[in-house]
């Protein structure tokens, strides 16, 4: 293997010299260059959105399969890029139980009868179940998986290269310091010239990247939406279930139905009076899972693009401009928003006085 003896002189003089800065630094020797006070802010919000991240993931995991041995078992296949075996959950377990013993006692009886209609609705809960758990996953789960995975790495190495540059920087300022003859000097000012111009574009990647967590933001945002709509269809399906079934054990004779009062009236006990669920309530269509007001607003925003005119808008959260082209924004604050040819259907452009520029619309509310 042919070894350049020079070239690896000089990285293990670098290495040595950012380890005497760092050194030196921790100890209150040396000077140490501090970011601006834009991109450290830019920094703690990245941090705080992946520890967010992180957290609501973890919650998320444990609210779609709450046991800790079911989900350790599929991350193992995850890694091993398996497909899960496919598993009952309890739903369809409660289910199959109920079916089998009211076959058991006789579909003829009302019990047995009763047992097999509980039964079928309990798998049909089951089913709906798998269905939000798999929407969950991919459109609310994977994205922040992605951004952990992905983007924040990405921002982490660029953070850990500018560290490595600062360092550079100072320890050319301190050579610098205590170089005495012109020609060690005259060094010292071009290596502190170099290391100046490699932080300065380092610390540049760096905070294109960190404000790129405003764009992670609106994206959250809309899978956020995604997670409570399938919260939604999934509720809903469970709740028409349980009429529909509420409506099939009604046909059963009084003594059948009512067991619950009688037994509490027998024992002498106070009287518990058990809700029912009106068989008369009609349920909103599943496709109907978004509320009024927020088919209202998509419609609000629709019109604004077909009519190419302008209308005013509030500001539901603050905003802060990936780039120059976009238009920070502060909660509650009134803008005009109008629409341009071309533009993503989910942006706008905004107005404020005389400032203008792209605005996501997941954070305005149209007014009228």
């Amino acid at each position: 293997m042919d070894f350049n003896v020079k070239r690896l002189a000089a990285d293990a003089g670098t290495f040595l010299s950012r380890a005497v800065q760092f050194t030196e630094e921790k100890l209150g020797q040396a000077e140490k260059t501090e970011l601006d006070a834009h991109l450290e802010n830019l920094l703690i919000r990245a941090e705080n959105t992946k520890q967010w991240t992180e957290r609501i993931m973890k919650q998320t995991e444990v609210l779609l399969q709450p046991n800790p041995n079911v989900r350790l078992e599929e991350f193992v296949y995850e890694k091993l890029e398996k497909k899960a075996p496919a598993r009952m959950n309890n739903h369809d377990l409660l289910g199959q139980s109920m079916i089998e013993a009211g076959n058991d006692f006789g579909p003829g009886a009302a019990y047995g009868n009763a047992l097999i209609k509980c039964g079928e609705t309990q798998k049909q809960i089951g089913g709906a179940e798998r269905e939000f758990i798999q929407s969950s996953a991919i459109n609310f789960l994977t994205p922040f998986r992605n951004f952990l995975e992905g983007d924040f790495k990405t921002i982490l190495k660029e953070r850990k290269l500018l560290q490595v540059k600062r360092l550079d920087l100072d320890a050319a300022k301190t050579r610098l310091k205590k170089a005495r003859m012109p020609d060690a000097r005259a060094a010292a000012e071009q290596e502190l010239r170099m290391t100046q111009s490699e932080f300065d574009r380092q610390a540049e990647i760096t905070r294109l990247l960190l404000e790129g967590v405003s764009s992670t933001h609106a994206h959250h945002l809309r899978c956020l939406n995604d997670f409570v709509e399938a919260q939604t269809t999934y509720y809903a399906q469970c709740y028409q279930y349980m009429v529909d079934l509420q409506k099939q054990l009604g046909s059963f004779p009084s003594s059948f139905a009512n067991n619950n009062q009688t037994a509490a009236a027998a024992s002498g006990g106070p009287s518990i009076s058990v809700p029912t669920i009106p068989v008369s309530a009609s349920l909103p269509s599943v496709s109907a899972g978004r509320s009024s007001s927020a088919a209202a607003a998509t419609g609000g925003f629709s019109e604004l693009r077909s009519s190419n005119g302008s209308r005013k808008a509030r500001v539901l959260y603050d905003y802060d401009a990936a780039s120059s082209s976009e238009l920070s924004l502060l909660a509650d604050e009134v803008i005009t928003v109008s629409s341009v040819p071309g533009m993503d259907s989910d942006w706008l452009m905004g107005e404020r006085g005389n400032q203008k520029g792209k605005v996501p619309i997941t954070y305005l509310e149209l007014l009228n």
